[in-house]
């Protein structure tokens, strides 16, 4: 792709950033200059001699000229078979012009002029060789793809039994093949922005034109070409950048490293957000139902994917107010278990030096202790030490006294119950609001576990997500899109785009097959 100097300017064309500061003190917004040495002196002056920087001086149709590229992003190799060895051939040919030269032997690849510094600097930076002739105020920008990527794998936060098994990469260009090889559809465009000012890294809103909703993708581009940082390094940054309230635990932004997921996405009518160096690409606008569905719920029968989406929810509930329920009910409330449950919970805790708020407190915090470090941890001893960390402190804190053993079980199926949810980024949602409730539930028992309850879905209800309430469609109850909520319909039932994304072709169907993941 060409790169200019139109992507250093913001939409009031001003240059807003410290790269273009950088090219405006060092007089490189002009052009480029017909004698090679004073280039050199002057890209040397704006890399400042970094030792990625390489210069190599040629000869070419008998005048002096120079090959310039970073070897951090193009490696030696490729240069030579692309760039030199078509420079070899022209070391003793005369009287050619430049644009003959370009045509003539750089064929195969991507290139054209550029005229500024402002222009040659960008370049450089995005992986092309710069090719300086003495006597021509313009270069020759060569696009070489020579830097090393990883290859495409399965992806692993979001598995599947059955489906594809290929996940996003680091490269935007590979996760971008990736989309289109599930849509082969003209109207799906990618529309690039560069955002960060020390950063400069290229971020990418894919869309399916004449499904997505104008207004929304225009507010997405919008927040994008608004966010004013130094660097953005993972599409983390860009979600809390643009998302509506960054003041609430639970995600407005969608993220996968599944293709086929964000395939199905777009051409619901979503906007797919890609950033060069991330493996997880946005979806915006998301809505609260969107975190209990997986791929996979598409490529099995429907009444197996509707039972595992309903055990989805239910555990979500359970990984949020079981151990609140614990403390409210052995704290306040024991006149609701049946005597014999209610004796043999209170024999466990005899000894216990401390009460159940406490105690239970500890166990979710050591939890997370080992939670963390299993993450943190080399992968050959991470699921080891979290796995034998929690049977050891479990078995070790019944019996020191310190836990009762209905806590342990408790914590332990609250946890599991925390891993069903498809989405990671969600859980931590639950596991955030489940300390609140805890908390809660010690002061006030069952009220407080309903009130604070109570003042999530009201938390829930107010956010939107580029405009569209986080609830829908349960509140407000849109009767038209419960095919795909609690349960998955048949493929043949499940065929129209949700109506509260405003699609502009409400009346064809979502893809061949009705999968929306």
């Amino acid at each position: 792709m060409k790169l200019t100097g139109q992507f250093f300017k913001n939409k009031n064309n001003k240059t807003s950033n410290s790269f273009d500061e950088i090219v405006e003190n060092s007089e490189t917004d002009r052009e480029l200059s017909s004698n090679v040495k004073s280039n050199e002196d002057a890209l040397n002056e704006i890399f400042s001699s970094s030792m990625d920087f390489t210069v190599n001086e040629i000869i070419m149709v008998g005048k002096k000229g120079l090959v310039v590229y970073l070897n951090s992003m193009v490696s030696a190799e490729r240069v030579y078979e692309e760039v030199k060895e078509a420079v070899i051939q022209l070391s003793s040919k005369e009287d050619i012009s430049f644009s003959h030269i370009q045509k003539s032997y750089f064929t195969d690849q991507k290139s054209f002029f550029v005229k500024t510094y402002h222009e040659c600097v960008w370049n450089i930076l995005n992986g092309a060789v710069i090719v300086f002739l003495d006597n021509y105020k313009e270069a020759l920008a060569i696009e070489v793809n020579g830097f090393e990527t990883r290859s495409i794998t399965e992806p692993s936060t979001q598995t599947v039994i059955r489906g594809p098994k290929d996940g996003f990469v680091e490269s935007i260009q590979t996760n971008m093949s990736l989309i289109r090889r599930r849509i082969k559809n003209p109207r799906l465009t990618f529309e690039q922005f560069i955002v960060g000012s020390e950063s400069r890294t290229t971020v990418v809103i894919g869309s399916v034109k004449g499904i997505m909703n104008e207004e929304t993708l225009k507010e997405i581009k919008t927040r994008i070409e608004q966010s004013d940082v130094p660097a953005i390094l993972d599409s983390g940054n860009i979600e809390e950048l643009i998302s509506d309230n960054i003041y609430t635990p639970f995600p407005l932004i969608f993220n996968s490293e599944r293709p086929d997921t964000i395939a199905a996405n777009l051409m619901e009518g979503k906007a797919a957000i890609l950033v060069d160096g991330s493996p997880f690409v946005l979806l915006a606008p998301c809505v609260f139902s969107d975190f209990f569905q997986t791929a996979e719920d598409y490529y099995q029968p429907f009444f197996m994917a509707s039972f595992l989406r309903i055990i989805r929810y239910i555990s979500f509930m359970i990984a949020l107010i079981m151990p609140s329920l614990y403390v409210a009910i052995t704290t306040y409330h024991v006149g609701l278990l049946p005597t014999p449950l209610l004796i043999s919970i209170q024999s466990q805790r005899e000894g216990v030096p401390f009460p159940a708020v406490i105690e239970i407190l500890i166990m979710e915090f050591a939890f997370e202790v080992l939670r963390e470090a299993g993450v943190r941890m080399p992968r050959v001893v991470g699921q080891t030490v979290s796995i034998v960390g929690a049977l050891v402190i479990g078995q070790a804190a019944v019996e020191a006294g310190i836990v009762s053993n209905v806590l342990v079980i408790i914590v332990a199926f609250t946890a599991i119950s925390s891993f069903v949810t498809p989405i990671y980024k969600f859980s931590i949602a639950t596991r955030i609001l489940r300390f609140v409730l805890i908390l809660g539930a010690s002061a006030m028992g069952l009220y407080a576990i309903l009130l604070l309850l109570v003042i999530m879905v009201a938390h829930l209800s107010s956010l939107k997500s580029f405009g569209i309430p986080y609830l829908t469609p349960i509140a407000p109850l849109s009767p038209d899109n419960q095919d795909d909520v609690f349960i998955r319909f048949p493929i043949g039932a499940n065929k129209k785009r949700p109506t509260y994304l405003k699609p502009k072709m409400e009346n064809n169907m979502v893809k061949q097959g009705g999968n929306k993941r």
